[in-house]
């Protein structure tokens, strides 16, 4: 996304009340986010091949990203030619700095 970017306008979106006075635009909508996420999930299915994926998730933040990425490669593993086995594991950082 540009710095010039103006995304756009709120009125689009179903936005729950307690955000409608914070908000003034949408710059990412939803679906797109979701259309990036299958798309990662399709190219990490590509890139791993037949390997074991161990996937690890930094909880707090990154869980429903995690789960949203998940749920897309479990959905190509199910209907795709091949089946890759996953590992889930989580772990949690006292800090970022």
């Amino acid at each position: 996304i540009r710095d010039e970017e103006n995304g756009y306008n709120k009125n689009l979106f179903c936005i729950p009340k307690h955000y409608e006075e914070d908000l003034e635009r949408v710059f990412i909508p939803h679906g797109l986010i979701l259309d990036r996420t299958e798309r990662l999930a399709r190219d990490i299915m590509q890139d791993m091949g037949s390997h074991h994926i161990v996937a690890l998730c930094v909880l707090k933040g990154g869980y429903k990203f995690f789960a949203d990425l998940l749920d897309h490669i479990k959905a190509l593993n199910q209907n795709g030619d091949k089946s890759v086995p996953i590992t889930v594991d989580f772990v949690r950082i006292k800090s970022y700095c």
